[in-house]
């Protein structure tokens, strides 16, 4: 299974927001082993969605788009997903009935018809309440196609994709990834001095030619960084494949004057 996530707003293009969305669900596909080759941001256009959908199509089985799922009029994801996937929009009256609840309890107030459109989901679709904020999400499929809907405010999307995304991924993925990252710096000098990322990668030379384990390089600020990854059928065995190719990095650079300082699980 391949996703690629679509984060869609203009102001995200602008650079007005960090796109943290993108980051938290890259690292929930890791934790249902399902890849993820592209990201792809794009602005409240409804010709640049569709198009995004086209491409991404192309290389993944699954689509998570978040953003554009609000009242005003260039909120239009929801909208140019029911046109792709030939769905209807139609009102869920559980959303509905949440919204009226939430503003009448927080702000005293009816709901206005510029607000109703967030109650409006595809028909034939998994939806996705959000107890969080007002806007649903939903899931869609379309023979081999599938494609999740979320609200692009953090504080909304993060808990729906816990409560829903979660348990639906693991459905349909059998497989975890699992990557081992360890930070190094050399103590043979005073003061500290930063271990290169080439020095690194030239020692390590065909280890980062392997497939499963995957072995790679990262240079940092304060060292040079290797990420060992494992794709598994569970984390147990991800990191059993991981030990032996951590134990070759150790032996390869003992002689280096390298010191391991630091290691992470993800």
């Amino acid at each position: 299974m391949i996703a690629e996530i679509i984060s869609v707003g203009t102001e995200l293009l602008l650079g007005n927001i960090v796109n943290t969305n993108a980051q938290f669900i890259a690292k929930k596909l890791a934790e249902t082993g399902i890849e993820m080759h592209y990201q792809t941001v794009v602005g409240d256009n409804p010709e640049r969605i569709i198009a995004a959908l086209d491409i991404a199509y192309t290389r993944a089985d699954m689509t998570i788009l978040t953003g554009g799922l609000g009242p005003t009029k260039d909120d239009i994801t929801k909208e140019k997903l029911a046109e792709y996937f030939h769905k209807k929009l139609v009102i869920n009256e559980e959303a509905m009935q949440h919204m009226s609840a939430l503003l009448e309890k927080v702000q005293k107030a009816s709901l206005m018809d510029s607000m109703k459109k967030m109650a409006l989901v595809p028909d034939d679709s998994l939806i996705l309440q959000n107890h969080h904020g007002i806007a649903p999400g939903c899931i869609m499929k379309d023979g081999k196609k599938i494609c999740i809907l979320l609200p692009g405010p953090p504080k909304e999307m993060e808990p729906m994709f816990e409560e829903y995304c979660m348990p639906y991924l693991k459905e349909i993925s059998h497989q975890v990834i699992v990557s081992v990252n360890i930070k190094m710096l050399d103590f043979d000098h005073a003061p500290v001095t930063v271990v290169g990322e080439a020095p690194v990668a030239d020692a390590l030379g065909e280890l980062l030619d392997g497939e499963n384990p995957t072995v790679a390089t990262y240079a940092k600020e304060d060292g040079c960084l290797i990420r060992i990854t494992a794709k598994a059928d569970d984390r147990q065995r991800a990191l059993e494949l991981i030990e032996p190719v951590k134990e070759k990095c150790r032996a390869i650079l003992k002689d280096e004057y390298i010191q391991w300082i630091k290691e992470e699980t993800e």
